[in-house]
């Protein structure tokens, strides 16, 4: 988890006693029972601090290296994670999975075992020990290092034992199947009484309750997707033009890559709209009603509409995947990389190119919406990745609404989550080659919109590392299936259905156990009240009300443009084009941009410069009151230490703790620093009084 030991109150008592298992029948992954323990406390601690379904199959007493000071305590494996308790400590009850030494299996990128200086062995899944380690180091897939050594004196074959459960436990479970009946004690409580904080738009009425929030009138809930026989990867519910027939939408999206065709993803209060659709079956043959259907969808009553070409200029998955992996590399504490030579060497994994990239399109698409009353369609092959990470920016960088806490989480569920965004796959789950954190990019994305722009956000650094964390966190199914039909038939929602094939992603696992009410949104579950309220964004700036950024009717704000335009946005110019579908008259044009039309010579100028001061019969504009423009270039574009450098807590230090007393305690920190560095001050300033209180005032 994202909060480090400093924050948290462990009551460290080293026990002299070997401790004991205290849970029936603990078995050895080689058959063997555990040894017969002589304290019981140990026992009580680890039953009161296990899941529903949660089982124990190995333990060793250990010690937590690496970080100061060190931490005596015991290594558990279970069935469902790894966790190391430090001496004396006791797991909240009411927050079970809150703990920095949590490690679902998921989580765990790599695993070493080590013994003596140069002894090392790479434990993959299904590995066999070849020594009794000294010290396994468990890396995880968010930027935890976890290095525990281990104490001899008997205890040997406990090490060797929680070693190769480990090994087996990531070997013998698949995702899906490990965290089928994974439900929280404290939300079985209150299960059928509980509502979702934020609508998980799995019912019409919650689609209807966005689609009048934002004043979409031209817009109706299709429910022609209801029972999944129009694409499995689509929502049950989506928003199409009020003109259009649900035969005409049934009939036009079949024209679409996997059936995702044009939908409603935002409606700007100026009048624009925001669609995303997959890319063209060019292989089908429309007849002239099918073609007619797809561009009313498409031109969603507006004479002018531009096709963005999404993946344009933005990497490819395997580019994403391999950029993630060279900065997890980088990042983790025990990287051979040379400090002289560690700038050279993130700037070589290319993350922080990707992260400039989908912020410049981004900001270009947000000037494209604003700029003027549109149709703006993003057009991926997929519509499952990119569409949304763009999507999700557009309407940060346009929308003051957004921006706070509540509108992000339903930003996230509804352009990630109840779209489609593969995020079992894309995160590794399943095991397929598919495997790129865009996700994960886009959370980077927000967090440089949060350096850059730090009174617009109602929420913190530290909701979005929670967000960031919880990706494979295993208490429910927002992030670890692939689809809303997967999620739903986990759950036990659907009950008649029509499978439409949807090529490339896994089937669902069986099994019906988890509360289909609860949601990653549910932060109660796993965070305390106290971090919670870290959730908030102490320099976010009130008056940035969602409500007073625009007028609710200004016709002026925005100029319509000439009749029947339609452009291709590509490399960020506008270039015209003769039609809009690929049909008419030649082979798809759209699915191979690069064949079809010249690139115009790249202007000096900016798209916002371009659209509002060209051309002059439009009129020039001024920057719309609510939208942000990044700055994207070299030294604005930075790393998010906190989140990739947190098993290096040298350098966390000194960057803004979220609260006073945590200000407080940095202050004391670099006080005692002070101190011992500079031993040439007199015994008379060292006796003065600081009071941290005073400080904090005095700099005011």
């Amino acid at each position: 988890m994202w909060w480090g030991g400093r924050g948290q109150s462990f009551n460290i008592a080293p026990q002299k006693e070997e401790p004991e298992m205290g849970l029936s029948g603990p078995k050895s992954v080689q058959g063997r029972a555990m040894p017969e323990p002589r304290s019981r406390q140990l026992g009580s601690c680890l039953a009161s601090g296990c899941l529903p379904g949660e089982q124990i199959l190995a333990w060793a007493p250990g010690v937590r290296k690496g970080l100061e000071p060190e931490l005596p305590g015991t290594l558990i494996c279970s069935n469902l994670r790894v966790t190391f308790q430090p001496c004396g400590w006791q797991r909240s009850q009411e927050t079970p999975l809150s703990s920095e030494y949590d490690f679902s299996l998921a989580n765990i990128g790599r695993l070493e075992a080590v013994n003596g200086l140069s002894r090392v062995q790479l434990l993959r899944p299904g590995s066999l020990l070849k020594f009794v380690p000294e010290e396994i180091l468990i890396h995880g897939r968010d930027f935890r290092l976890l290095r525990i050594g281990f104490e001899a004196g008997g205890l040997e074959p406990q090490a060797f034992q929680v070693t190769m459960a480990i090994v087996q436990a990531r070997a013998q479970s698949s995702q899906g199947q490990k965290y089928a009946g994974l439900t929280l004690s404290k939300a079985g409580q209150s299960a059928g009484s509980r509502k979702p904080p934020i609508p998980l738009l799995e019912i019409s009425e919650d689609w209807e309750t966005e689609r009048r929030k934002q004043r979409a009138r031209g817009w109706r809930v299709s429910t022609v997707n209801e029972r999944f026989d129009i694409a499995t990867s689509l929502p049950r519910y989506f928003w199409v033009p009020n003109r259009t027939l649900d035969s005409e939408v049934r009939r036009a999206f079949g024209h679409f890559h996997q059936g995702r065709g044009p939908r409603l993803t935002w409606h700007h209060p100026g009048g624009s709209d925001l669609l995303r659709c997959g890319g063209f079956y060019t292989a089908s043959d429309p007849n002239k009603e099918d073609i007619r259907a797809v561009e009313t969808m498409l031109q969603a009553g507006h004479s002018d509409v531009v096709l963005v070409d999404t993946l344009d200029e933005l990497p490819s998955l395997a580019d994403v995947q391999l950029a993630h992996l060279r900065l997890r590399a980088l990042c983790l504490p025990d990287s051979s990389v040379a400090e002289d030579k560690w700038l050279s060497a993130l700037e070589g994994t290319r993350w922080l190119d990707y992260v400039r990239s989908c912020l410049r399109k981004a900001s270009d698409i947000s000037v494209l919406v604003t700029s003027r009353v549109r149709s703006v369609v993003l057009q991926e092959r997929c519509d499952r990745d990119f569409n949304g990470l763009l999507s999700s920016l557009v309407q940060l960088l346009s929308s003051p609404e957004a921006r706070t806490l509540l509108g992000f989480q339903s930003l996230v569920q509804r352009e990630w989550v109840a779209a489609g965004h593969p995020f079992l796959t894309r995160l590794g789950g399943t095991g397929a080659s598919e495997e790129a954190p865009v996700f994960l990019l886009f959370l980077d994305c927000v967090w440089q919109l949060l350096q850059q722009f730090p009174a617009e956000f109602e929420f913190s650094e530290f909701f979005l590392l929670a967000l960031h964390d919880s990706v494979r966190v295993p208490d429910t199914l927002t992030f670890l299936r692939d689809s809303p039909w997967e999620r739903g038939k986990q759950s036990g929602q659907i009950n008649t259905y029509t499978q439409v094939y949807t090529a490339g992603y896994s089937q669902p696992p069986a099994g019906n156990s988890i509360n289909p009410q609860l949601s990653v949104w549910d932060w109660d579950l796993r965070y305390s009240n106290e971090q919670i309220l870290q959730f908030h964004n102490p320099g976010y700036d009130p008056e940035h009300c969602p409500d007073s950024w625009l007028p609710r009717q200004q016709p002026s704000f925005m100029v319509p443009g000439p009749p029947t335009s339609v452009w291709l946005f590509s490399r960020g110019a506008l270039t015209p084009l003769n039609q809009l579908c690929p049909w008419r008259d030649s082979p798809s044009l759209l699915a191979v941009s690069s064949r079809w039309l010249p690139r115009p010579a790249s202007s000096s100028e900016s798209l916002a410069d371009q659209e509002w001061g060209l051309p002059s019969h439009w009129g020039a504009c001024p920057l719309p009151s609510g939208l942000l423009l990044p700055g994207y270039l070299g030294p604005q574009i930075r790393l998010w230490r906190r989140c990739y450098l947190r098993g290096r807590p040298e350098v966390q230090m000194g960057l803004s703790a979220p609260t006073i007393a945590g200000l407080q305690d940095e202050l004391s920190h670099l006080q005692e620093l002070l101190r011992k560095w500079t031993p040439r001050i007199s015994p008379e300033d060292h006796s003065k009084k600081r009071d941290p209180n005073t400080i904090l005032s005095q700099s005011h």
